[in-house]
């Protein structure tokens, strides 16, 4: 009965790392996917910058959708509060699933 006991107590010590084990790793798989959903945002607002210093149309672009990820672009005047650019501010946030990242220039 003794070593019974014993044996139960020891597989129950060994189901205990298991599972604290397979939490932590659950959790690194899930913050290395959005560190991916990061990038995947980040490159959608460059790609807003780049798209409005391309065309430069400072009425704006509306959100465009790039392979699941979007980006809106924003430009404000030199003149608009909180603008301290010679000429324009120019603000892009790229979003990918629940992943946001913002670019702003100033020239």
């Amino acid at each position: 009965g003794v070593s019974m006991m014993f044996a139960i107590l020891i597989m129950s010590f060994i189901l205990s790392i298991a599972l604290g084990i397979s939490i932590v790793l659950i959790r690194q798989v899930k913050v290395m996917k959005e560190a991916g959903y990061s990038v995947v945002a980040f490159y959608a607002a460059n790609s807003g910058i780049e798209e409005i210093l391309f065309l430069f149309n400072p009425d704006g672009i509306p959100e465009t959708a790039l392979n699941g990820a979007t980006y809106e672009v924003s430009v404000n005047a030199s003149t608009t509060p909180g603008c301290n650019a010679p000429n324009w501010c120019i603000t892009s946030t790229g979003s990918y699933k629940d992943t946001r990242r913002a670019i702003e220039i100033r020239y």
